[in-house]
């Protein structure tokens, strides 16, 4: 995967490229705050909330696509763990 899964989200732009909920799907915005399990974004619409194990997203217009399931953990302790290449 890429570094960027191991850099804290905040003050990143995020855009939700999937999801098992329909209606995520193309939200996009700032991440405000991160959570063990969901993500605080601040869209043109206002918050939301989304729960990481139901989204698929990208950062900062990169390219790689990061599995939301992957990351439930606290920002903190995704820094130093080991992520498996696909």
């Amino acid at each position: 995967m890429s570094d960027s899964i191991h850099m804290p989200f905040l003050a990143r732009n995020i855009l939700v490229t999937e999801s098992t909920d329909p209606t995520l799907v193309g939200i996009s915005g700032q991440v405000l705050e991160e959570t063990r399990r969901t993500i605080v974004v601040q869209t043109s619409n206002g918050k939301k909330i989304l729960a990481k194990d139901v989204i698929n997203f990208t950062l900062d217009l990169e390219d790689k696509v990061i599995e939301g399931f992957t990351v439930t953990q606290r920002p903190e302790d995704r820094i130093n763990r080991k992520y498996r290449r696909n």
